[in-house]
């Protein structure tokens, strides 16, 4: 497409354009996305007529297709992360879309490839940070639709979205036992499984027999759990393009009074040691080797350490707490301070555990 002459470049016509589409957008919110507005300041190689063009051509292509694939009700436009995350941070995604299916989720990837547009799976947001700008690009959400499983005898198949404390509780009247440690933990199996989550002695690495997967082009393959390299939070597919979608866990038959009273003991422990009455990500850190990430804190002297809205939690040193209004500024701020004066005192390098992603 040619370029516009004469006015079409200046700063004015730009300006004219800009008022102009505030208006229509006001009217059409579903039609496009108020993001526009970030591409068009932070755009210096091209004029806005031409960006313009280019990206509401691509917008509109990805709503309609989306919309046929998944339904206009399980699309959002510029949806807030602070609902998705239990940091209760983060700007917009751009496109936040539900599939109801495999098949679907394998369409939305599909579909994101062909138009060069970037995704990025999400589970219940439990151990995420998003950025204050928001999330460019497909958000897939799992965790609402996702989340069957069945039972039989000690063997559980479950898919990635299904939330680990629901699981945990048919689990136990299930009678089955070694999952128990699972069971607190406030995120979905998929995302258990791509980190190797655990608590209180117990580890996915444990008990997960077969994981799974879709590729980056919709199909479907499976591996073994002794072949996703699992380790401290780490498997074989985090960094990679594969999404977990279901996964099959070996358990043992046990005495159902004994798994509910461990279960009620670990969440009894979670209560007392851990600021559950504030939204953070779980832990910040992770375990660094022969020491303990919430003590070296402590011993630093930094807990209640506030950063705008996010703080050391005072009651469990290891979270980062959001005491209202934090920003993932805040938090990123926060956590490089944290990691520059415990390493200044101790000389151990504190790693995130916390994923952050989205616009920097």
């Amino acid at each position: 497409m040619k370029k516009p002459k004469g006015r079409g470049n200046s700063p004015f016509f730009s300006l004219l354009l800009t008022l102009i589409l505030h208006e229509w957008i006001s009217y059409n919110k579903q039609e496009c996305s108020f993001l526009f507005f970030y591409y068009i300041a932070k755009k210096t190689e091209k004029s806005s007529y031409e960006y313009l063009n280019g990206w509401r051509f691509m917008s509109q292509n990805l709503i309609n297709e989306l919309y046929r694939i998944v339904g206009k009700q399980n699309l959002k436009l510029d949806e807030p992360m602070t609902k998705h995350t239990t940091f209760r941070i983060g700007g917009p995604a751009q496109y936040f879309v539900m599939p109801q299916s495999v098949e679907e989720l394998g369409q939305v990837i599909q579909l994101c490839r062909a138009e060069q547009t970037s995704y990025f799976i999400v589970g219940h947001g439990s151990n995420l940070l998003v950025s204050d700008s928001g999330i460019s690009g497909v958000v897939i959400q799992l965790d609402q639709n996702l989340s069957h499983f069945s039972i039989d005898g000690t063997s559980v198949r479950a898919m990635a979205g299904v939330m680990l404390g629901r699981l945990g509780l048919a689990i136990r009247d299930a009678g089955l036992t070694g999952f128990e440690f699972a069971a607190g933990i406030p995120g979905t199996l998929g995302g258990a499984i791509m980190m190797n989550a655990g608590a209180y002695g117990g580890e996915m690495k444990d008990i997960v027999t077969r994981v799974q997967l879709m590729d980056a082009d919709g199909n479907l393959f499976e591996r073994s759990g002794k072949d996703m390299d699992f380790s401290y939070r780490h498997s074989a597919i985090e960094g990679t393009d594969y999404v977990v979608i279901g996964a099959t866990l070996m358990l043992e038959k046990g005495n159902v009074d004994t798994i509910t009273e461990r279960m009620e003991e670990l969440a009894q422990a979670r209560r007392t040691k851990q600021p559950l009455e504030y939204p953070s990500a779980g832990s910040t850190f992770k375990r660094p080797e022969g020491y303990f990430a919430g003590k070296l804190i402590m011993d630093a002297g930094l807990a209640g350490y506030q950063v705008g809205g996010a703080q050391i939690s005072e009651k469990h040193c290891g979270f980062v707490i959001n005491r209202g209004g934090a920003t993932a500024r805040d938090v990123m701020q926060l956590i490089e301070d944290v990691r520059q004066k415990v390493y200044e005192k101790f000389q151990v390098e504190l790693e995130p555990e916390v994923r952050l992603t989205g616009d920097r």
